[in-house]
């Protein structure tokens, strides 16, 4: 049953099943087009000649700085990332800045600074932006948007598409689960040694550029940041003519994520990520992507993880350690607001 309520709750933006019926139920309702109507993370569209990739993404953050990153890098990585999951390669971003009055000039330049750097990495460039200022307690010291355009070429279109997805995929993640949300979580309640956990934040452009330069088998790729795996997951089986399975054993988690997944009562397949992939590939050519992937050190700790299946459509399923079998649903209620 849907919970219904006539006020926005956190869970509206934790990327699980309130997020999904908000966007469907309000948003796609009445912006209503062929574009939006595909719920993707990035819009595809056509500028003259060229197929282009388009998106937006907000961050609130809390804490702004936690180990492995800041506000700033989570927001070009996250905006990169999109487009890469699209099979764009990404172009140029937007960055919009809400900063409370009397947030520290020192602490902002360290957070654009930080952008400016990652941008210079994945080799795009803040193309145009926008300052607003709201008096002190009318914002948490900054929140920032940017916006992404990437470039890809025609064949790139149908290749990455969920409507190609069958029996016999396989499934990959290009590395250990949780770590980007242990270490917000860690940072946020200033727990001892939190300096271990270390977020994933990176742009993935630099891992994922070679397989996307060859014919390499890729059907579809997600990032799975707000609700973790197991949301992207159900999203992808959701109103499909095929199931997924994947393997407890296979599914690469740090010992010290599950170590404080366990103290606080969370499941690290719906902990946030930024700097990981959900590839779903061809039978055949998972081994090929598998070594590229490993060649990286982003990618060193990727993995097969799954596949797709006949059985129980619509459905996620997990095999679990000991062999017995459960669903996985899409995330229900907010796990750790603010993550991104």
């Amino acid at each position: 049953m849907k919970e219904k309520t006539d006020r926005i709750l956190l869970s509206h933006g934790s990327g699980g099943s309130l997020m999904h019926d908000l966007i469907r139920e309000l948003f796609v309702r009445h912006f209503d087009n062929p574009i939006l109507g595909k719920e993707s993370d990035s819009a595809l569209l056509q500028a003259g000649s060229s197929n282009i990739a388009f998106t937006t993404d907000s961050f609130v953050v809390d804490p702004i700085f936690f180990p492995g990153g800041d506000i700033g890098k989570l927001a070009v990585c996250g905006t990169i990332n999109d487009l890469v999951a699209a099979g764009a390669r990404p172009h140029c971003l937007s960055a919009g800045f809400i900063l409370e009055e009397g947030f520290p000039m020192q602490a902002l330049e360290r957070i654009v600074e930080s952008m400016a750097e990652v941008a210079k990495l994945a080799e795009v460039f803040i193309a145009t932006g926008d300052t607003k200022v709201v008096e002190k307690g009318k914002c948490d010291k900054i929140f920032i948007n940017t916006s992404g355009i990437g470039f890809f070429s025609q064949r790139d279109v149908p290749l990455l598409s969920k409507e190609t997805i069958g029996p016999g995929d396989q499934l990959i993640i290009t590395g250990f689960l949780g770590d980007h949300g242990m270490a917000v979580m860690a940072a946020r309640n200033q727990l001892e040694h939190a300096i271990s956990f270390q977020s994933d934040c990176a742009p993935l452009n630099i891992l994922l550029e070679e397989i996307l330069n060859v014919d390499s088998g890729i059907k579809f790729m997600r990032d799975p940041t707000r609700g973790g795996l197991a949301t992207t997951l159900c999203e992808i089986a959701s109103g499909s003519t095929f199931g997924i399975k994947i393997f407890e054993d296979q599914i690469p988690v740090r010992p010290s994520v599950k170590g404080l997944c366990d103290i606080f009562g969370f499941d690290p397949l719906y902990v946030a990520n930024e700097g990981k992939m959900l590839i779903v590939a061809k039978k055949g050519r998972e081994q090929n992507i598998l070594e590229i992937l490993k060649k990286n050190p982003l990618g060193k700790n990727a993995a097969i993880i799954g596949e797709v299946t006949r059985e129980n459509k619509g459905w996620v399923t997990l095999v679990t350690s000991i062999g017995g079998t459960r669903i996985v649903n899409m995330l229900s209620g907010e796990q750790l607001p603010r993550i991104c």
